[in-house]
């Protein structure tokens, strides 16, 4: 996980302790986030995607952005982690 509020929140340290032994959290470093996919796809997005542009209309942007969503998909990049998961400590 990131380090966002979320998942360290009252409600969600409440929720967990309903469920003990059931999940593990692994954060990222908070100088990692180079290490959270999600954030890294949301970035090239908006470079590549959304910077410097100007749209009409709500449908345009709409448009623009299920293109990039389109071209992304259209040629996948499969990650090949190096670390096995047994070399990780915890």
């Amino acid at each position: 996980l990131d380090n966002h509020t979320v998942h360290t929140s009252k409600k969600t340290r409440e929720y967990l302790a309903t469920r003990p032994g059931r999940f593990l959290f692994v954060f990222t470093p908070k100088h990692g986030s180079w290490l959270n996919m999600i954030e890294a796809f949301f970035g090239k997005f908006a470079c590549v995607c959304l910077r410097g542009i100007r749209v009409q209309t709500k449908q345009e942007l709409v448009d623009r952005i299920y293109q990039y969503m389109d071209e992304v998909n259209a040629a996948p990049v499969v990650p090949r982690w190096k670390y096995k998961m047994d070399e990780i400590s915890v």
